[in-house]
Protein backbone atom coordinates (compact mmCIF):
# COMPACT_ATOMS: atom_id res chain seq x y z
CA UNK A 1 0.00 0.00 0.00
CA UNK A 2 1.54 3.17 -0.93
CA UNK A 3 2.11 5.87 1.69
CA UNK A 4 1.95 9.52 1.68
CA UNK A 5 4.03 11.34 3.83
CA UNK A 6 2.72 14.34 5.77
CA UNK A 7 2.88 17.49 3.02
CA UNK A 8 4.67 19.90 5.54
CA UNK A 9 7.66 17.64 6.31
CA UNK A 10 7.75 16.26 2.26
CA UNK A 11 7.80 20.57 1.73
CA UNK A 12 10.35 20.63 4.46
CA UNK A 13 12.43 17.46 2.65
CA UNK A 14 12.33 19.08 -0.60
CA UNK A 15 13.25 22.80 0.48
CA UNK A 16 16.16 21.76 2.66
CA UNK A 17 17.56 19.34 -0.61
CA UNK A 18 17.20 22.21 -2.80
CA UNK A 19 19.09 24.84 -0.28
CA UNK A 20 22.10 22.32 0.50
CA UNK A 21 22.34 21.24 -2.84
CA UNK A 22 22.71 24.58 -4.22
CA UNK A 23 20.10 23.62 -7.05
CA UNK A 24 18.07 27.14 -5.45
CA UNK A 25 18.66 29.41 -2.52
CA UNK A 26 16.61 29.14 0.60
CA UNK A 27 14.38 32.63 -0.58
CA UNK A 28 13.74 30.58 -3.69
CA UNK A 29 12.94 27.24 -2.17
CA UNK A 30 10.84 28.60 -0.08
CA UNK A 31 8.61 30.55 -2.81
CA UNK A 32 8.39 27.81 -4.50
CA UNK A 33 4.90 27.27 -6.05
CA UNK A 34 4.85 23.34 -4.18
CA UNK A 35 5.18 25.30 -1.30
CA UNK A 36 3.19 28.06 -1.96
CA UNK A 37 0.32 25.77 -2.61
CA UNK A 38 0.29 24.43 1.32
CA UNK A 39 -2.42 25.23 3.96
CA UNK A 40 -0.85 28.13 5.89
CA UNK A 41 -0.60 25.80 8.97
CA UNK A 42 1.77 23.51 6.67
CA UNK A 43 3.77 25.84 5.11
CA UNK A 44 4.38 28.03 8.44
CA UNK A 45 5.47 24.52 10.22
CA UNK A 46 7.77 23.29 7.26
CA UNK A 47 9.63 26.77 7.14
CA UNK A 48 9.83 26.89 10.88
CA UNK A 49 11.06 22.64 10.74
CA UNK A 50 13.87 23.93 7.67
CA UNK A 51 14.72 27.29 9.15
CA UNK A 52 15.64 25.17 12.98
CA UNK A 53 17.68 22.27 10.91
CA UNK A 54 19.98 25.02 9.12
CA UNK A 55 20.35 26.54 12.38
CA UNK A 56 21.74 23.87 13.82
CA UNK A 57 22.89 21.64 11.02
CA UNK A 58 26.46 21.66 12.65
CA UNK A 59 25.41 19.83 15.67
CA UNK A 60 23.30 17.50 13.95
CA UNK A 61 25.66 16.34 11.27
CA UNK A 62 27.85 15.79 14.41
CA UNK A 63 25.45 13.75 16.53
CA UNK A 64 24.26 11.65 12.95
CA UNK A 65 28.58 10.90 12.45
CA UNK A 66 28.57 8.24 14.93
CA UNK A 67 25.67 6.18 14.45
CA UNK A 68 26.16 5.71 10.84
CA UNK A 69 28.58 3.02 9.64
CA UNK A 70 28.53 4.51 6.60
CA UNK A 71 27.27 7.40 4.53
CA UNK A 72 23.54 7.15 3.18
CA UNK A 73 22.49 8.21 0.60
CA UNK A 74 21.73 12.39 0.51
CA UNK A 75 18.20 12.57 0.31
CA UNK A 76 18.16 10.08 3.63
CA UNK A 77 20.37 12.23 5.09
CA UNK A 78 17.92 15.04 5.04
CA UNK A 79 15.37 12.96 6.33
CA UNK A 80 17.49 12.45 9.63
CA UNK A 81 18.47 15.83 9.97
CA UNK A 82 14.89 16.83 9.94
CA UNK A 83 14.23 14.11 12.20
CA UNK A 84 16.82 15.16 14.55
CA UNK A 85 15.47 18.73 14.70
CA UNK A 86 11.96 17.51 15.15
CA UNK A 87 13.61 15.60 18.37
CA UNK A 88 15.50 18.31 19.74
CA UNK A 89 14.44 21.74 18.89
CA UNK A 90 11.10 21.48 17.65
CA UNK A 91 8.46 20.55 20.06
CA UNK A 92 7.39 17.67 18.74
CA UNK A 93 6.56 14.64 20.51
CA UNK A 94 9.40 11.65 20.04
CA UNK A 95 6.77 9.50 18.73
CA UNK A 96 6.33 11.82 15.97
CA UNK A 97 9.29 12.85 14.95
CA UNK A 98 10.12 9.33 14.76
CA UNK A 99 7.02 8.13 13.12
CA UNK A 100 6.53 11.04 10.61
CA UNK A 101 9.74 10.55 9.33
CA UNK A 102 9.97 6.85 8.93
CA UNK A 103 6.62 8.05 6.82
CA UNK A 104 8.68 10.05 4.93
CA UNK A 105 11.25 7.78 3.74
CA UNK A 106 8.71 5.24 2.80
CA UNK A 107 6.67 7.71 0.55
CA UNK A 108 10.23 8.12 -1.59
CA UNK A 109 11.43 4.95 -3.47
CA UNK A 110 15.11 6.58 -3.42
CA UNK A 111 14.86 6.20 0.52
CA UNK A 112 12.08 3.74 0.75
CA UNK A 113 14.97 0.93 1.59
CA UNK A 114 16.39 2.91 4.41
CA UNK A 115 13.37 3.68 6.79
CA UNK A 116 14.97 0.91 8.97
CA UNK A 117 17.78 2.86 9.30
CA UNK A 118 15.85 6.12 9.96
CA UNK A 119 13.79 4.46 12.41
CA UNK A 120 17.05 2.92 14.27
CA UNK A 121 18.92 5.81 14.26
CA UNK A 122 16.49 8.46 15.82
CA UNK A 123 15.08 6.19 18.02
CA UNK A 124 18.50 5.47 19.18
CA UNK A 125 19.13 9.37 19.25
CA UNK A 126 15.87 9.95 21.48
CA UNK A 127 17.37 7.45 23.72
CA UNK A 128 20.78 9.70 24.18
CA UNK A 129 19.24 13.22 24.31
CA UNK A 130 20.79 16.41 22.90
CA UNK A 131 24.07 17.52 22.57
CA UNK A 132 25.62 19.94 24.59
CA UNK A 133 25.37 23.80 23.33
CA UNK A 134 28.86 24.07 21.83
CA UNK A 135 28.72 27.86 19.53
CA UNK A 136 31.75 26.73 17.66
CA UNK A 137 30.25 23.98 16.46
CA UNK A 138 27.23 25.66 14.66
CA UNK A 139 29.28 27.02 11.58
CA UNK A 140 31.37 24.53 9.33
CA UNK A 141 34.99 24.45 10.36
CA UNK A 142 36.57 26.78 7.89
CA UNK A 143 34.24 29.61 8.26
CA UNK A 144 35.02 29.67 12.03
CA UNK A 145 38.57 29.43 11.29
CA UNK A 146 38.24 32.25 9.65
CA UNK A 147 36.53 34.54 12.08
CA UNK A 148 38.66 33.56 14.42
CA UNK A 149 41.50 34.63 12.81
CA UNK A 150 40.05 38.10 11.86
CA UNK A 151 38.03 38.81 15.27
CA UNK A 152 39.26 36.51 17.81
CA UNK A 153 37.92 33.45 19.55
CA UNK A 154 35.50 35.20 22.46
CA UNK A 155 34.24 37.22 19.53
CA UNK A 156 34.11 34.53 16.99
CA UNK A 157 31.70 32.48 19.86
CA UNK A 158 29.62 35.35 20.46
CA UNK A 159 28.85 35.76 16.76
CA UNK A 160 28.27 31.74 16.04
CA UNK A 161 26.05 31.54 19.37
CA UNK A 162 23.81 34.12 17.10
CA UNK A 163 23.11 31.18 14.40
CA UNK A 164 21.03 29.06 16.79
CA UNK A 165 18.67 32.63 16.79
CA UNK A 166 15.55 33.10 15.51
CA UNK A 167 15.53 36.71 14.45
CA UNK A 168 12.79 39.49 14.87
CA UNK A 169 11.43 41.36 11.82
CA UNK A 170 13.15 44.83 11.16
CA UNK A 171 11.25 47.49 9.37
CA UNK A 172 12.54 50.66 7.75
CA UNK A 173 9.89 53.63 7.77
CA UNK A 174 8.93 55.51 5.13
CA UNK A 175 8.65 58.65 7.54
CA UNK A 176 10.57 58.91 10.36
CA UNK A 177 7.89 60.98 12.04
CA UNK A 178 5.64 58.13 11.78
CA UNK A 179 7.62 55.64 13.85
CA UNK A 180 6.24 56.06 17.43
CA UNK A 181 2.80 55.70 15.73
CA UNK A 182 3.96 52.67 13.85
CA UNK A 183 5.19 51.00 17.11
CA UNK A 184 1.97 51.42 18.81
CA UNK A 185 0.43 49.92 16.04
CA UNK A 186 2.64 46.48 15.15
CA UNK A 187 4.06 46.26 18.58
CA UNK A 188 7.11 47.13 17.54
CA UNK A 189 10.52 48.21 19.65
CA UNK A 190 12.03 51.44 18.00
CA UNK A 191 16.02 50.84 17.88
CA UNK A 192 19.23 53.13 17.44
CA UNK A 193 18.88 55.02 14.10
CA UNK A 194 15.08 54.91 13.66
CA UNK A 195 14.92 51.20 12.38
CA UNK A 196 11.78 49.18 14.14
CA UNK A 197 11.95 45.81 15.51
CA UNK A 198 8.63 43.49 15.52
CA UNK A 199 8.67 39.78 17.12
CA UNK A 200 5.27 38.98 15.57
CA UNK A 201 5.31 36.51 13.30
CA UNK A 202 2.18 35.99 10.20
CA UNK A 203 1.54 37.35 6.53
CA UNK A 204 3.78 40.68 6.14
CA UNK A 205 1.10 41.67 4.24
CA UNK A 206 -1.51 42.24 6.67
CA UNK A 207 0.94 44.03 9.25
CA UNK A 208 -0.87 47.27 10.05
CA UNK A 209 0.82 49.94 7.75
CA UNK A 210 1.60 47.79 4.92
CA UNK A 211 -0.90 48.10 2.54
CA UNK A 212 -0.10 52.10 2.15
CA UNK A 213 3.24 51.80 2.20
CA UNK A 214 4.57 53.13 5.82
CA UNK A 215 7.45 50.97 5.95
CA UNK A 216 9.46 48.03 4.11
CA UNK A 217 11.34 44.64 5.56
CA UNK A 218 15.21 45.69 5.84
CA UNK A 219 17.30 44.57 8.75
CA UNK A 220 18.70 47.35 10.97
CA UNK A 221 21.98 46.51 9.99
CA UNK A 222 21.17 46.73 6.32
CA UNK A 223 19.32 50.04 6.69
CA UNK A 224 22.86 52.02 7.91
CA UNK A 225 24.78 52.44 4.69
CA UNK A 226 22.03 54.57 3.16
CA UNK A 227 21.45 56.65 6.07
CA UNK A 228 25.39 57.40 6.33
CA UNK A 229 25.34 59.23 2.56
CA UNK A 230 23.27 61.46 4.59
CA UNK A 231 21.36 62.44 1.14
CA UNK A 232 19.04 65.67 0.96
CA UNK A 233 16.37 66.82 -1.38
CA UNK A 234 18.29 69.00 -3.20
CA UNK A 235 21.09 66.28 -4.37
CA UNK A 236 21.54 63.24 -6.93
CA UNK A 237 22.08 59.74 -5.67
CA UNK A 238 22.82 56.19 -7.53
CA UNK A 239 22.27 52.89 -5.72
CA UNK A 240 24.65 50.77 -8.36
CA UNK A 241 23.57 47.61 -7.22
CA UNK A 242 19.98 48.36 -5.69
CA UNK A 243 17.58 45.09 -5.66
CA UNK A 244 15.91 43.77 -3.56
CA UNK A 245 15.44 47.79 -3.37
CA UNK A 246 15.49 48.56 0.41
CA UNK A 247 18.25 51.58 0.60
CA UNK A 248 17.01 52.80 -2.71
CA UNK A 249 13.56 53.87 -0.98
CA UNK A 250 15.65 55.18 1.61
CA UNK A 251 17.40 57.53 -0.44
CA UNK A 252 13.94 58.39 -2.08
CA UNK A 253 12.36 58.90 0.90
CA UNK A 254 15.06 61.37 1.86
CA UNK A 255 14.13 63.36 -0.73
CA UNK A 256 17.07 62.62 -3.12
CA UNK A 257 17.11 62.13 -7.42
CA UNK A 258 17.38 58.45 -6.89
CA UNK A 259 18.26 56.40 -10.18
CA UNK A 260 18.29 52.77 -8.61
CA UNK A 261 20.66 50.20 -11.46
CA UNK A 262 20.74 46.51 -11.42
CA UNK A 263 21.66 43.83 -13.71
CA UNK A 264 18.91 41.69 -12.37
CA UNK A 265 15.47 42.99 -14.22
CA UNK A 266 13.33 40.14 -12.12
CA UNK A 267 14.90 41.13 -8.94
CA UNK A 268 14.52 45.28 -10.02
CA UNK A 269 10.82 44.15 -10.47
CA UNK A 270 10.85 44.24 -6.75
CA UNK A 271 11.89 47.79 -6.35
CA UNK A 272 9.53 48.67 -8.83
CA UNK A 273 6.49 47.07 -6.67
CA UNK A 274 7.89 48.85 -3.57
CA UNK A 275 8.15 51.96 -5.05
CA UNK A 276 4.38 52.11 -6.40
CA UNK A 277 3.34 50.51 -2.32
CA UNK A 278 5.46 53.41 -0.39
CA UNK A 279 4.48 56.19 -3.35
CA UNK A 280 8.09 56.85 -3.64
CA UNK A 281 9.93 57.69 -6.61
CA UNK A 282 13.24 56.75 -8.61
CA UNK A 283 14.36 55.84 -11.74
CA UNK A 284 15.12 52.02 -12.67
CA UNK A 285 17.49 50.88 -14.62
CA UNK A 286 18.46 47.69 -15.59
CA UNK A 287 22.13 47.51 -16.59
CA UNK A 288 25.52 45.98 -15.88
CA UNK A 289 27.38 48.55 -13.18
CA UNK A 290 30.70 48.23 -15.13
CA UNK A 291 29.35 48.76 -18.61
CA UNK A 292 26.50 51.13 -18.10
CA UNK A 293 26.21 53.68 -20.83
CA UNK A 294 25.47 56.37 -18.97
CA UNK A 295 27.83 59.44 -18.16
CA UNK A 296 25.89 60.96 -15.24
CA UNK A 297 27.87 61.86 -11.87
CA UNK A 298 26.28 61.82 -8.42
CA UNK A 299 26.34 63.65 -5.26
CA UNK A 300 26.08 60.48 -3.06
CA UNK A 301 26.52 56.82 -4.49
CA UNK A 302 25.77 53.28 -2.63
CA UNK A 303 27.54 50.29 -3.43
CA UNK A 304 25.84 47.23 -1.72
CA UNK A 305 27.98 45.02 -3.80
CA UNK A 306 27.61 41.21 -4.34
CA UNK A 307 29.41 38.99 -1.97
CA UNK A 308 29.47 36.03 0.07
CA UNK A 309 26.14 37.05 2.42
CA UNK A 310 28.04 35.12 5.36
CA UNK A 311 26.47 37.75 7.38
CA UNK A 312 23.02 37.33 7.11
CA UNK A 313 23.02 33.50 8.38
CA UNK A 314 20.20 34.44 10.75
CA UNK A 315 18.00 35.48 7.78
CA UNK A 316 19.70 32.57 5.65
CA UNK A 317 21.42 29.90 7.13
CA UNK A 318 21.71 27.57 4.44
CA UNK A 319 24.55 30.47 3.31
CA UNK A 320 26.98 28.54 5.92
CA UNK A 321 26.60 25.69 4.13
CA UNK A 322 26.77 26.65 0.67
CA UNK A 323 29.50 28.42 0.40
CA UNK A 324 32.80 27.20 -1.01
CA UNK A 325 36.50 29.18 0.42
CA UNK A 326 36.88 29.79 -3.36
CA UNK A 327 33.66 31.92 -3.69
CA UNK A 328 35.20 34.74 -1.60
CA UNK A 329 38.16 35.36 -3.62
CA UNK A 330 35.50 35.59 -6.91
CA UNK A 331 33.32 37.46 -4.75
CA UNK A 332 36.17 39.73 -3.74
CA UNK A 333 37.19 40.14 -7.53
CA UNK A 334 33.80 41.17 -8.66
CA UNK A 335 33.55 43.90 -5.91
CA UNK A 336 36.95 45.39 -6.59
CA UNK A 337 35.45 46.18 -10.24
CA UNK A 338 32.44 47.40 -9.03
CA UNK A 339 34.08 49.93 -6.67
CA UNK A 340 35.90 51.35 -9.78
CA UNK A 341 32.88 51.48 -11.52
CA UNK A 342 31.15 53.37 -8.30
CA UNK A 343 33.98 55.87 -8.09
CA UNK A 344 33.59 57.38 -11.61
CA UNK A 345 29.85 57.85 -10.77
CA UNK A 346 30.61 60.23 -7.90
CA UNK A 347 31.46 63.99 -8.08
CA UNK A 348 34.16 66.13 -6.73
CA UNK A 349 33.68 66.71 -3.04
CA UNK A 350 30.91 63.64 -3.29
CA UNK A 351 30.58 60.80 -1.53
CA UNK A 352 30.45 56.98 -1.70
CA UNK A 353 29.28 54.25 0.45
CA UNK A 354 30.35 50.72 -0.07
CA UNK A 355 29.22 48.00 1.68
CA UNK A 356 28.56 44.34 1.83
CA UNK A 357 26.51 42.23 4.22
CA UNK A 358 29.57 39.53 4.47
CA UNK A 359 31.71 38.53 7.53
CA UNK A 360 35.33 38.26 5.55
CA UNK A 361 37.67 40.82 5.33
CA UNK A 362 38.97 40.24 1.35
CA UNK A 363 35.69 41.44 0.79
CA UNK A 364 35.40 44.29 3.41
CA UNK A 365 38.52 46.23 5.12
CA UNK A 366 41.31 44.53 2.01
CA UNK A 367 38.43 46.39 -0.20
CA UNK A 368 38.45 49.52 1.29
CA UNK A 369 42.09 49.49 1.76
CA UNK A 370 42.91 48.84 -1.66
CA UNK A 371 40.40 51.26 -3.55
CA UNK A 372 42.02 54.10 -1.26
CA UNK A 373 45.37 53.16 -2.69
CA UNK A 374 44.33 52.92 -6.07
CA UNK A 375 42.32 56.06 -6.14
CA UNK A 376 44.09 58.96 -4.34
CA UNK A 377 41.04 61.54 -4.96
CA UNK A 378 39.35 59.69 -2.37
CA UNK A 379 39.19 59.43 1.41
CA UNK A 380 38.23 57.95 4.19
CA UNK A 381 34.89 60.05 5.82
CA UNK A 382 35.23 58.47 9.04
CA UNK A 383 31.91 57.29 10.72
CA UNK A 384 30.99 58.53 14.21
CA UNK A 385 30.34 55.99 17.00
CA UNK A 386 26.64 55.71 16.69
CA UNK A 387 26.06 57.16 13.72
CA UNK A 388 22.99 56.25 11.48
CA UNK A 389 22.03 53.61 13.98
CA UNK A 390 25.76 51.77 13.98
CA UNK A 391 26.54 49.80 17.30
CA UNK A 392 29.25 51.83 19.22
CA UNK A 393 31.59 48.09 18.96
CA UNK A 394 31.60 48.38 15.43
CA UNK A 395 33.35 51.29 14.60
CA UNK A 396 36.66 50.50 13.68
CA UNK A 397 40.27 52.70 14.04
CA UNK A 398 40.15 53.50 10.30
CA UNK A 399 36.47 54.91 10.47
CA UNK A 400 34.72 51.97 9.06
CA UNK A 401 32.13 49.81 10.29
CA UNK A 402 32.59 45.91 10.64
CA UNK A 403 29.04 44.85 12.63
CA UNK A 404 28.82 41.87 14.49
CA UNK A 405 25.63 40.05 14.66
CA UNK A 406 26.13 39.91 18.59
CA UNK A 407 26.63 43.73 18.28
CA UNK A 408 22.82 44.64 19.34
CA UNK A 409 21.07 42.92 21.41
CA UNK A 410 18.50 40.59 19.65
CA UNK A 411 21.35 40.08 16.63
CA UNK A 412 21.67 41.73 13.20
CA UNK A 413 23.11 41.05 10.07
CA UNK A 414 26.86 41.09 9.60
CA UNK A 415 27.90 44.24 7.75
CA UNK A 416 31.10 45.74 6.39
CA UNK A 417 30.83 49.69 5.24
CA UNK A 418 32.63 51.96 4.66
CA UNK A 419 32.59 55.99 3.64
CA UNK A 420 34.45 57.75 1.30
CA UNK A 421 34.66 61.24 0.13
CA UNK A 422 35.96 62.57 -3.05
CA UNK A 423 38.12 65.23 -2.73
CA UNK A 424 36.60 68.29 -4.58
CA UNK A 425 39.81 69.75 -6.43
CA UNK A 426 39.27 67.14 -8.85
CA UNK A 427 37.68 68.30 -12.02
CA UNK A 428 34.35 66.67 -13.07
CA UNK A 429 34.94 65.03 -16.20
CA UNK A 430 31.21 64.21 -17.04
CA UNK A 431 28.02 66.27 -16.32
CA UNK A 432 26.20 66.28 -13.05
CA UNK A 433 22.77 64.36 -12.89
CA UNK A 434 19.21 65.64 -12.61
Amino acid sequence: MAVTADPARQAALDILSAALGRKAGLESALEDPSVAGLAPQDRAFARALVMATLRHLGPIDALLAPRLQRDPPEPVRMILRLGATQLFWLDTPSYAAVNSSVALAQANRATRPFKALVNAVLRRLDRDGPPAADPAALAPSWLFARWRASFGEAETLRLAAVIAEEPATDLTPRDPADADTLCGALEAAALPGGSLRRAGRGRIEDWPGFAEGRWWVQDAAAAIPARLLGVGPDESALDLCAAPGGKALQLAAAGARVVALDRSAARLKRLVEALARTGLSAETIVAEAETWADHRVFDAVLLDAPCSSSGTFRRNPDVLWTLRPGDIAKLASVQTRLLDAAARRVKPGGRLVYCVCSLEREEGEAQAAAFLKRHGDFETAPIAPGEAGSPAPSVAAEGWLRILPHHLEGGLDGFFVARFARRPSVLAATPAAG
